[in-house]
């Protein structure tokens, strides 16, 4: 993992899938409204699916208020659409109130050090 380096984007700064070609894991993130993912994330998924990220490593985030479902939609997509190694932690989903909580920042450290992990065995 020592040799891994994250690149955040937005979603709205990836116009077209070369966009996001050459990276060894990718994870994505949306907040859940209405018990979906927002339109911006479903088009993107469609964009996504362009790319052939089949074996590469993948997670999913993401914040909710009241039922958090958008990140296990997403993370489905990468594991069952996109046929993607996704990381064994499942997806990381965290109520928007506790967002600055102590356990909350090591839920995201340990999600970023699993995908790290990943992304070096299905690189290896």
């Amino acid at each position: 993992m020592a040799g891994c380096e994250a690149e955040v984007k937005k979603i709205s700064e990836i116009k077209t899938e070369n966009d996001m070609e050459n990276y060894d894991g990718y994870v994505f993130g949306c907040p859940t409204y209405h018990r979906d993912m927002p339109q911006a994330m479903k088009t993107f998924l469609f964009l996504a699916n362009k790319v052939g990220l089949e074996g590469k490593a993948g997670g999913a985030f993401g914040s909710y208020t009241h039922s958090g479902d958008a990140p296990k939609i997403i993370f489905d997509t990468l594991e069952y659409v996109f046929k993607m190694k996704v990381v064994n932690l499942g997806s990381l989903n965290v109520k928007e109130a506790v967002v600055d909580a102590p356990e909350y920042l090591k839920a995201c450290h340990d999600y970023g050090k699993a995908i790290g992990n990943l992304v070096e065995e299905t690189a290896a």
